[in-house]
């Protein structure tokens, strides 16, 4: 028996390790949600947000507001509560001139101002992006969050914190993250170290370093700590993508028949939307960002407060506090390196993932700030410089429908052209069915059209009052505008799709690669570019052409020598002898997965059955609900693309066909898996073909009708749901286990 060491350390106080957690989980979130460089794997983060959830419900007493567990809102508001702002949230004035020559304007004046001749030197500034979001005052007492409050009008805003508080790029307590700056030395540092050494400090008269273990997390990581009092100035805002998964999300949800439901007109709108809700949780589940730009109120110096002699350093500094700062922010020498600025943002503005409607220009040294002072409110040492307008107004011309390569039907307005956001725009997508009829949408309206970013440009209103004809409300087409097939709308779902996969014009390079995909009837070296070249060259125009490419054709195509051409052309003649699962597979049957392939393949034995087959024999499948059974129907309905399977039979695709004998049981026989993470030595696929070989099913998401869950590294979510269900999570090693043991 083993003696128990009497001199073992005890592990640390449940006070101590919430202390750690909280304190480690903010700088992972600091990386991930600011800097973009997460630290370690979701699961880790979620074991470690786990555990400290777990310490605080059984130790109430160590609650803190700090703690990243409380990020997700806390009860309803009535109201929100004003907040006078110890200094104000001034506005800085607008250069009228959009062009480039704006920013010359502006150095103009302020060497005016401060007396500079042609000959002086430069003014240095501070060049900055114009975020189209929400002005947002955070006040940070001892380093914690304890304020939140709009702009409002300046003098009076709302408090909105707990709002905010669901913000992930904000910090709730600052922790110190080392901040280079250029030449090495350490942004907010008081006394830089010989050598650039962040270890120790050399008091003055020393004789001895001062140990690392006797210096301050701050000092060790080589930045000042914030002052007493910090009140940050900036910018919440919204994500272009994240504003598409939200309004995506809506049109669902109105599709699905929810009540007081609407889209956003845009990220601004939604932003202030969510900053804006009485209920926390609400505003939880609107993903917002942000950026900061100034300060406040701030613990003056001779109280123990910072100083700071140019404005980008105290930039540096609030980003080596942990707040995010816009990577695009930088000094800029005089009025040449202004306007080089304001065009190099003009020409990458559309591929910024936020929006923007121009830049900022601010004298960089706060001493000539203070010399400059203020004009009515707005002060002298500030501008911003816009861009032209990305919402301007137009007529609808014509409401047209294209085809995507999905299938998916979108009406498209044709718009009287207008120049939006740097370009002339002549249309502009209405979404779908429901969105053009919520917006009204009709021919000879006048609308307002918006275009950000790489985002096709849509129309975000109409103006009612304008309409001078009576057009009928837009209704979408029931055929195919490409093909003719039937256009259909499933139940639930707010987009009409053509049926016509196999001969729709508009989907060839879709059904192509599917069909060719490794999964399907695998057609090895018949990649993206190669089928898009084909396609866009009228060498293919449906799935059977394929097998009668000949050398000649494919030697002509670029880059395809006559060794690739003849490897394609012996991959092509090996992709005739497939298995009936496979083919169907590859046809790309909405809804029809590889595993109900198999079922249909192995309940019917023969396509003609399959083909032939009503919605309830379909349904006698044991895969099979109602939508797949329609979706099955409506496509072997449609007489283009029975006779692109003929085709493809008479060019001698071919597979065995009949039910397949009765299978003794095997060990996983009606069990249901999910794989999720990397594992050790099998991949994905190889993983899953192990389990459907062994009678088992594999699903692509957990429910609590699954089995297990198989977990490799970085399994994220899905194994998060399984642990909450109470499902049974196994590794690869189990998954082997379970292939070997007997059946029954």
């Amino acid at each position: 028996m083993a003696t128990p060491d009497l001199f073992a350390s005890p592990g640390p106080s449940p006070a101590d390790r919430i202390s750690e957690l909280r304190t480690e989980l903010h700088q992972h979130a600091h990386r991930y949600y600011v800097l973009d460089e997460p630290s370690i794997p979701d699961a880790d983060y979620d074991r470690l947000f786990q555990e400290l959830q777990a310490l605080e419900a059984a130790h109430p007493e160590l609650s803190s507001p700090d703690s990243p567990t409380v990020r997700v809102g806390g009860k309803p508001l009535d109201q929100f509560a004003s907040v006078r702002h110890a200094v104000p949230m001034l506005s800085i004035r607008t250069e009228t001139d959009t062009e480039a020559t704006g920013a010359h304007n502006f150095d103009s004046r302020v060497r005016k101002e401060l007396g500079l001749a042609e000959s002086d030197p430069p003014v240095e500034y501070v060049a900055e992006l114009k975020f189209d979001g929400l002005a947002m005052s955070l006040r940070y007492e001892n380093g914690l969050l304890v304020q939140a409050a709009t702009r409002g009008d300046g003098e009076v805003g709302e408090d909105v914190t707990q709002n905010i508080r669901t913000i992930r790029q904000i910090p709730l307590r600052l922790l110190p993250h080392p901040n280079p700056l250029p030449g090495g030395e350490v942004a907010g540092r008081v006394e830089a170290n010989a050598g650039g050494e962040v270890a120790g400090r050399r008091e003055a008269n020393a004789e001895e370093v001062t140990p690392t273990s006797s210096l301050s997390p701050w000092e060790r990581a080589g930045v000042r700590a914030p002052p007493a009092v910090l009140e940050v100035r900036g910018e919440v805002y919204m994500r272009r993508d994240d504003f598409e998964s939200l309004n995506e999300k809506q049109r669902e949800k109105i599709a699905q028949g929810a009540k007081n439901e609407k889209t956003f007109v845009n990220p601004r709108n939604a932003a202030a939307g969510a900053v804006r809700q009485l209920d926390p949780g609400i505003a939880a589940q609107r993903p917002l960002s942000f950026f900061t730009y100034g300060v406040g109120e701030v613990t003056p110096q001779e109280e123990g407060g910072p100083q700071f002699e140019t404005h980008f350093q105290l930039l540096l500094t609030l980003k080596s506090w942990g707040f995010p700062v816009a990577a695009y922010t930088q000094t800029a020498q005089g009025a040449p390196e202004l306007i080089a600025f304001h065009e190099k943002i003009a020409r990458e503005r559309d591929q910024l993932p936020y929006d923007i409607d121009g830049v900022v220009y601010k004298v960089n040294s706060l001493a000539l700030q203070k010399k400059l002072g203020f004009v009515t409110r707005e002060p002298r040492w500030a501008v911003a410089h816009k861009y032209p307008a990305q919402e301007q107004i137009t007529t609808v011309l014509a409401i047209d429908v294209q085809v995507g390569r999905t299938g998916k039907l979108t009406p498209v307005a044709k718009l009287a052209p207008v120049f939006v956001g740097g370009v002339t725009v002549t249309n502009a997508t209405l979404h779908n069915e429901d969105e053009a009829r919520r917006k009204d949408v009709r021919v000879g309206d006048t609308v307002i059209v918006r275009r950000a970013g790489d985002v096709i440009p849509e129309v975000v209103s109409v103006l009612a009052d304008k309409r001078v004809t009576d057009a009928p409300q837009f209704t979408m087409p029931r055929s195919c505008p490409v093909c003719g097939s039937d256009a259909v709308r499933e139940e639930g779902e707010a987009d009409y799709r053509c049926t016509g996969g196999l001969f729709c014009g508009a989907q060839r390079k879709e059904a192509i690669l599917h069909y060719a995909h490794r999964r399907a009837v695998e057609v090895d070296g018949l990649g993206d570019k190669l089928v898009e070249q084909m396609v866009d060259a009228n060498i293919i125009r449906t799935l059977p052409d394929l097998y009668k490419l000949g050398l000649t054709a494919l030697a002509g195509l670029e880059r395809m020598a006559d060794k690739s051409a003849q490897n394609l052309l012996q991959a092509l003649e090996k992709s005739k002898s497939t298995t009936l699962p496979r083919f169907l597979f590859g046809l790309g049957i909405r809804h029809v997965g590889e595993a109900t392939a198999k079922e249909l393949a192995r309940h019917f034995g023969k396509l003609d059955a399959i083909m032939d087959a009503s919605e309830e024999q379909l349904l006698e499948v044991s895969d099979v609900g109602p939508i797949v059974a329609t979706s099955l129907r409506t496509f072997f309905d449609q007489p283009h693309n029975r006779e692109v399977v003929e085709q493809l039979r008479a060019c001698g695709v071919s597979w065995v066909e009949g039910k397949p004998a009765a299978r003794a049981p095997q060990p996983l026989s009606g069990k249901t898996f999910v794989i999720t993470g990397t594992l050790p030595t099998l991949s994905r696929d190889e993983a899953k073909d192990k389990v459907e070989a062994a009678g088992g099913k594999v699903a692509g998401s957990v429910s609590r009708k699954t089995d297990y869950v198989v977990a490799g590294t970085e399994a994220g979510s899905k194994l998060t749901k399984a642990q909450e269900l109470g499902i049974a999570v196994i590794d690869e090693t189990g998954l082997l286990l379970l292939l070997e043991a007997p059946a029954g």
